[in-house]
């Protein structure tokens, strides 16, 4: 069994997010911000994670972790008011029940696992109480800052507004705010923290110069992403950026094709050999096969994209299923319930919604299909459009096999066509068609020979009164 647990920090009120919404429960490339530091965690086998909420905030972090993290043992611990990082540390604390606690922040998005592993084993073996993470960055303002003795042993973490003299505000090595400690050392130091500073709060941060008064405090410096926090809509985008650059290099390091920009959140998958281009933006659950062609500007949200399938530019597609040799568009939208099995086609400014095109059935161009299972090989023409809502309900219409529909025609459902049957351009189908049978209703054409000029000149003086 695991011998390390977890804490997250996850209290903060967000008021700079001016959300009714929990800040860390904000999206950033596809999953609340909470996600990030509680699956750090798992990947780490923490036997459980402590995450510590407000009082306001409890019952939807709760939820949400319930649905994300179903086989994790995760409990919530209230922290009653906001007396800072190091009375919220102690909120959690008392459900740690391992040797060892890592200790994270629910708007950190960017931390690594490898982060907090190379944590936990230079703790283990420098037999230290405390390690942390530290970076080394260009404009240290804002940070607590890492000081250390002149033998380079680190002393204390200094937050910003409490440095004192140049010497302090122009060091450039910066608290991540990522710690693992011994878990009973820790317990210790957070009994002594005091509020003794300028936001009159107890500070996560003076942990680190009491354990550092007796023993040696180890600060391990990674990537400055690790830094990035979110505490108002700029940072939020700010972190969704680089989540979705990391995404964006994992990928191609795996295989995948990337041309240009793309954004693809961290819960998509993409296999090997598929081939994003420049704008897409694959969201949600969503899945990309081998060989798939995901063409400019396509956005897809919680779809499956099966192996060698073509989805061409500006292509929407939402809660739907293409499969492999399929193609869809361009500018075609595939609303939820939709289904593109091997070799059907959805051309251009074509919407379906809640309907099945079986192999090789095809619809090229301008045309509406909602609530229809579409035969295979049917030929569906430019400008048809299945009438499945009445104002009150939906209707099914169903097409059978080597079926034509011509162009122009209105399947006003409910209605069955058979297979192998054909309904002429511009005709209104109002009742079932058989199998093999032609469709046809049309309004008699009437040409009125010489009527033309008469009908013109009529218009026309009517025009200029």
């Amino acid at each position: 069994m695991s011998e390390l647990s977890a804490i997250v920090l996850a209290a903060g009120q967000g008021k700079r997010m001016q959300s009714a919404l929990p800040k860390v429960l904000h999206l950033a490339a596809g999953r609340p911000l909470l996600c990030y530091p509680v699956r750090v965690a798992e990947r780490l086998g923490a036997r459980r994670v402590v995450v510590v909420v407000s009082p306001e905030s409890e019952a939807a972090i709760g939820e949400m972790l319930a649905r994300a993290f179903p086989g994790l043992d995760i409990v919530t611990r209230v922290q009653r008011e906001a007396r800072g990082t190091g009375d919220a540390a102690s909120a959690g604390v008392g459900a740690v029940d391992t040797p060892r606690t890592m200790i994270l922040y629910g708007d950190t998005p960017l931390v690594r696992p490898a982060d907090i592993a190379e944590l936990d084993e230079a703790l283990r073996a420098d037999d230290c109480p405390l390690a942390f993470l530290s970076a080394i960055v260009s404009d240290p303002r804002g940070y607590g800052r890492v000081l250390r003795d002149a033998s380079g042993r680190v002393t204390t973490i200094r937050e910003h507004r409490d440095l004192v003299g140049p010497a302090e505000h122009a060091v450039n090595e910066v608290n991540a705010g990522v710690y693992v400690a011994d878990t009973a050392e820790l317990v210790g130091a957070l009994e002594r923290l005091s509020p003794e500073n300028a936001q009159r709060e107890y500070y996560l941060t003076d942990i680190v110069a009491d354990l550092a008064r007796e023993r040696r405090v180890i600060a391990v410096q990674g990537d400055p992403d690790a830094l990035v926090g979110v505490n108002d809509r700029a940072q939020l985008r700010r972190a969704e950026q680089l989540l979705w650059a990391r995404k964006a290099t994992e990928l191609g390091q795996r295989g995948v094709t990337i041309r240009g920009e793309v954004y693809v959140d961290d819960s998509v998958s993409v296999e090997a050999d598929a081939v994003l281009e420049p704008g897409v933006r694959l969201r949600g659950n969503t899945s990309v096969g081998s060989g798939a062609l995901i063409d400019v500007g396509c956005v897809v949200t919680d779809s499956k994209i099966h192996a060698k399938a073509e989805l061409l530019p500006y292509s929407v597609v939402t809660q739907s299923e293409v499969f492999g040799g399929a193609h869809v568009g361009p500018f075609s939208h595939l609303r939820p319930g939709s289904t593109l099995e091997m070799g059907a086609k959805v051309g251009g400014f074509v919407e379906t919604k809640n309907t099945r095109l079986r192999p090789g059935a095809k619809a090229n161009h301008l045309a509406y299909l909602g609530d229809a299972d579409i035969g295979e090989r049917v030929n569906v023409g430019a400008g048809v459009i299945v009438c499945n809502y009445d104002g009150f309900r939906k209707h099914r219409t169903t097409v059978g096999a080597d079926t034509f529909i011509g162009s122009d025609s209105q399947l006003i459902a409910p209605v069955t066509i058979g297979k192998n049957a054909y309904v002429a351009t511009a005709t209104s189908v109002t009742h079932d068609v058989p199998d093999d049978a032609l469709a046809i209703g049309r309004t008699r054409q009437q040409n009125k020979l010489g009527y033309a000029t008469t009908l013109k000149e009529r218009l026309g003086q009517a025009a200029k009164k």
